[in-house]
């Protein structure tokens, strides 16, 4: 309490530091006076009495310094005017002073802009309470190279009986269509088991969401939306509970309204701004019979308060173990069928981490150089004040105080350079976020909040006090003999000022090499791969996509069959051909998209060869792409052997498809696939393979033997998911309605988007 006390009087001395100065002045004065009077009495002559009295008294100056250094703050009184000081020094040297600031502002505004991402992406948790509890179920068959596949169904409810869960959930992640109001519209949708809210453990702003007990094998006739669509498509309605909504052409009712900030767990951007959400038991039609091996979505858990990741591990081993001996026929001992947990937070994160740590140590170089830069300069010129810190010092200075000043000096150059890279930073988020490609995870997580201000000031300071007290150090160490006699304004300084120099640009030359090596790499490597033949023709082609209607009874489908699909197919792209400038127009699934789906949208089946594997084995997994037989002419992709898909191959002749070179290697080494038969998926249909085409990178600019079928879309109605692709001298800012115009006046419910 009495440290405390001293304190605060020395603090409010301090705040009204003026008037006690004044006070004690007027003090001093009096007693000069009464001791003058004294000594007058006293028989001596005015000045005499005036002189005496001033020697007894002793020095004002110094008493006042006393008083100051006792019942005030002078660490803070020192601080203020060094401030002032330096902000005068800054003024008096504008260009030396823009220049430190805007190199700083460079390097503290790229390190918080790339700390940022980090912050939202690996520091912050997840927005769902209990976030460590959460986990993926990811599964793998390394036996046929399949690694990180979906669950079953089966496979859900045995984890679910294992009592090693509170919840075990499973999604599926696609799209829908929004009609009944004046534009049909495609929206992110996710079809869920009831208890996937409770398994993240969040609740409705408005309603409810599923019942965690509902048992229902197929659809429920209730929706979830969010936040988001309530507000777009109904006007924040607080009457929407009890509502229709009608998605791919099933009626559903509105039960709940998801929080504004709630964003849905996912890889994608796309899949984390989820709009609309159903719940399904998975086991009834639409969906496919519930066999051990057709695993087609997505599961995650959440642990049992307490249990650490590592026990849940070892008891799903042995869970697995059991259930490989309990079913040999699903899990063959050559497949090594295995059930991975991984925490949520990392699952979503994957290899972006060390990604990000690379482009933050890069960053970070930036910031060492332009730091480095500046303590060059901050020498350079305390070199040139040579003189001035002499004449202080044969003054009376202490070398401590010295060293303050030149180390406020450079910490506020520092500070402010970092505050103006974070204003930059600041106002220019929404463009910067621009940039970001919508892969990275979190995204929408990403802002410029107090903590980041936080780690601007802190690197700021940090920087400032590192590389501020060097420079200090050495010009408190000057020899004032020397100094005065030699140094006059502009001279180049001491040698041991010069060495200092010299090491710091060497470090600085290091450093950006470094640097730039690094960008010489990425540059070759970026050059290599826009040098590398793509196996396809991207010129002048566009692609717009749409989205067919699923509805949950397949006898309400429209295009149930390849045949009703063909009749739409074929009439939209013959009103293609019509739009001024087109040459060309194909159709094809979003897989058959090159270079531009994302990783929900791939088609991979179960590659099933005739006289090689059995349908109840694990056979090989390969990506399958469905088009129409325009599709390899417009993109430009040559056949090695056999033939193209052709008009007469129809719904109801046999069923044909074509591979790629890497497929012919993979899995029919030494041999000619054409006319090899092979069934896809779990239909127990032969499909001929009738070609060979030439490897393209149509999934990565880095690969192009990724085994891959082509699948004729007049044969097939296995996909509602659309890309229209077009070539010929078209205009980018109009084909977009041109095309909707085209495909609506076929079905008016077709959305069209992402052109």
């Amino acid at each position: 309490m009495r440290f405390l006390r001293r304190f605060l009087i020395r603090f409010s001395n301090f705040a009204t530091r003026q008037s006690a100065d004044q006070r004690l002045q007027e003090e001093i004065a009096e007693h000069l006076a009464f001791q003058t009077e004294e000594n007058m009495r006293a028989g001596m002559s005015p000045a005499e009495a005036r002189r005496q009295a001033a020697l007894k008294l002793g020095a004002a100056q110094a008493i006042r310094e006393s008083h100051h250094a006792e019942h005030s703050l002078p660490f803070f009184e020192n601080l203020a005017q060094d401030l002032r000081y330096a902000v005068r020094m800054l003024v008096r040297s504008p260009g030396f002073s823009f220049i430190v600031i805007a190199t700083m502002a460079l390097g503290v505004g790229a390190t918080t802009a790339i700390y940022s991402v980090i912050d939202a992406t690996l520091l912050h948790p997840l927005p769902y309470p209990h976030p460590s509890e959460l986990v993926r179920i990811e599964e793998d068959l390394p036996g046929v190279g399949a690694q990180d596949i979906n669950v079953s169904v089966p496979e859900w409810k045995d984890l679910e009986n294992s009592r090693i869960f509170q919840y075990v959930a499973l999604s599926f992640f696609g799209s829908s269509n929004l009609t009944g109001s004046a534009q049909p519209t495609r929206i992110a949708w996710k079809v869920v088991t009831p208890n996937y809210f409770a398994m993240l453990g969040v609740g409705a702003q408005l309603g409810r969401t599923f019942d965690p007990n509902d048992n229902t094998p197929g659809f429920t006739p209730e929706v979830v939306i969010s936040d988001g669509l309530w507000k777009r498509a109904f006007g924040a309605d607080p009457h929407i509970l009890g509502k229709s909504l009608r998605l791919d052409n099933d009626v559903y009712h509105v039960v709940g309204v998801m929080p504004a900030g709630f964003r849905d767990q996912g890889k994608t951007s796309e899949e984390r701004n989820t709009e609309t959400w159903n719940a399904a038991g998975f086991s009834a039609v639409p969906f496919q019979p519930p066999l051990r091996t057709a695993r087609d979505a997505t599961g995650f858990a959440r642990l049992k308060p307490g249990v650490p990741l590592e026990l849940a591990q070892a008891r799903i081993d042995a869970l697995v173990a059991s259930l490989r001996k309990q079913y040999p026929a699903d899990y063959p001992a050559q497949a090594g069928w295995t059930v991975r947990l991984i925490s949520l937070s990392e699952s979503m994160v994957g290899n972006v981490r060390q990604s990000l740590m690379l482009l933050f140590g890069a960053v970070g170089l930036v910031l060492l150089i332009s730091c480095v830069n500046v303590a060059n300069l901050l020498l350079a010129r305390a070199s040139a004040r040579g003189r001035e810190m002499a004449v202080r010092q044969a003054l009376g200075a202490a070398r401590t105080r010295l060293i303050r000043q030149l180390l406020t000096e450079s910490l506020l150059l520092f500070v402010l350079g970092g505050i103006t890279g974070f204003a930059v930073l600041f106002f220019g988020q929404k463009f910067l976020l621009q940039l970001i490609p919508d892969s990275l995870p979190r995204l929408n997580d990403i802002s410029i909040s107090w903590g980041v201000l936080a780690f601007a000031i802190v690197v700021s300071v940090a920087a400032g006090t590192i590389f501020g007290l060097a420079p200090a150090w050495l010009m408190s160490r000057l020899d004032l003999n020397t100094t005065l006699r030699q140094e006059g304004r502009g001279s180049s300084g001491s040698r041991g000022r010069s060495r200092l120099r010299h090491a710091l640009v060497i470090g600085e030359l290091a450093l950006s090499l470094v640097l730039m090596i690094a960008a010489c790499l990425l540059l070759h490597s970026f050059w290599n791969l826009f040098k590398v033949p793509l196996g396809f023709n991207p010129s002048r082609v566009m692609a717009i996509q749409a989205w067919l209607p699923f509805p949950d009874d397949p006898k309400e489908d429209l295009y149930g069959t390849a045949a009703q699909e063909t009749v739409m197919l074929r009439e939209v792209l013959r009103r293609n051909r019509t739009i001024p400038g087109v040459q060309e127009t194909a159709v094809g699934d979003l897989a058959a998209l090159p270079l531009g789906h994302h990783e929900n949208d791939l088609n991979l089946q179960r590659l099933i060869r005739e006289g090689k594997d059995m349908q109840g084995s694990q056979p090989p997994i390969i990506d399958a792409a469905i088009v129409s037989p325009e599709y390899f002419h417009l993109l430009g992709m040559t056949l090695l052997r056999g033939r193209l898909f052709a008009g007469q191959d129809l719904d109801g002749t046999p069923l044909i498809a074509l591979v790629n070179q890497a497929a012919a290697r993979a899995w029919w080494p030494g041999e000619d696939p054409v006319g090899k038969r092979v069934q896809l998926g779990f239909k127990k249909k032969w499909i001929t393979i009738v070609g060979v085409i030439a490897d393209a990178r149509t999934e990565s600019l880095a690969d192009a033997g990724i085994p891959q079928v082509y699948l004729d879309i007049y044969q097939q109605s296995l996909t509602k998911d659309l890309a229209f692709f077009l070539r010929g001298q078209v205009d980018p800012a109009a084909i977009s309605a041109q095309v909707r115009t085209q495909i609506q006046s076929v079905d008016p419910e077709l959305p069209v988007f992402h052109a």
